[in-house]
């Protein structure tokens, strides 16, 4: 039920490098007594370039033993190739993951580069759990992907929400172009309400892991058009 908060869950590790599954299993236990709202596994914020594929399904398979129910669980994908993200994809909802989060490829805009939408329209059909579609180009205040895209990206069946990037001034002008029935998730705890003020109904990042109560609040509140309480909110943050 909107709003949604989701965060990259983080990954503890012992002594000799390798994931520590029961206690991870101890903090889902205790992020359920939250309000977050669910759980993104192998994304940035979770050591997504860190671990390797085993210890991906090790991870999404603990994280859904742990909330057992009370939660969902998103698992973090980045490939270039359509068909990576798809056989990934399958894997980790084999591993228990309810939704899939598929990074927007970096546009290179060469003459040999295939369209965006070919791309999703591959991982939509291929995918078995709907999908988070996240721009987040390497540089925080680039640009992936057009309104004429995105439109298109967000009219598959399949796809879920869209998270913006950290680009604001862009991000404003795409809000208007994604189909009504995907939802808008903001990306940064500072933007909580910048992202409510343009339509945002969620939203996924690291503060979630801290403030996933006032991150709700903040977000409903613009929601209901209490934006002062909504600015002081933002402010206390």
């Amino acid at each position: 039920t909107d709003p949604i908060i989701v965060a990259p869950t983080n990954m503890p590790f012992r002594e000799d490098e390798s994931l520590d599954l029961g206690a991870l299993a101890r903090n889902i236990d205790k992020f359920c007594e939250t309000a977050l709202s669910g759980f993104v596994v192998g994304s940035y914020g979770g050591e997504e370039f860190h671990i390797g594929e085993p210890e991906k399904v090790s991870a999404i398979s603990t994280v859904g033993q742990a909330h057992a129910g009370r939660r969902f669980v998103i698992a973090g994908i980045d490939a270039l190739s359509p068909a990576e993200a798809v056989r990934l994809a399958n894997i980790y909802a084999d591993a228990g993951a309810d939704m899939v989060r598929v990074r927007i490829p970096p546009a290179s805009g060469g003459a040999n580069t295939a369209p965006i939408q070919d791309y999703f329209e591959q991982v939509a059909s291929g995918s078995p759990v709907p999908i988070v579609v996240i721009h987040q180009p390497k540089t925080p205040m680039s640009v992936d992907i057009t309104p004429t895209e995105l439109g298109d990206i967000t009219s598959l069946d399949n796809v879920f929400a869209y998270i913006m990037s950290l680009n604001y001034r862009y991000e404003c002008r795409l809000a208007q172009f994604i189909d009504k029935n995907v939802k808008l998730w903001t990306c940064n705890g500072t933007l909580l309400m910048p992202g409510g003020m343009i339509g945002a109904v969620g939203a996924c990042m690291l503060f979630g892991n801290w403030g996933p109560h006032i991150a709700r609040d903040i977000i409903r509140a613009c929601m209901e058009g209490r934006y002062e309480e909504a600015r002081d909110m933002q402010g206390r943050i």
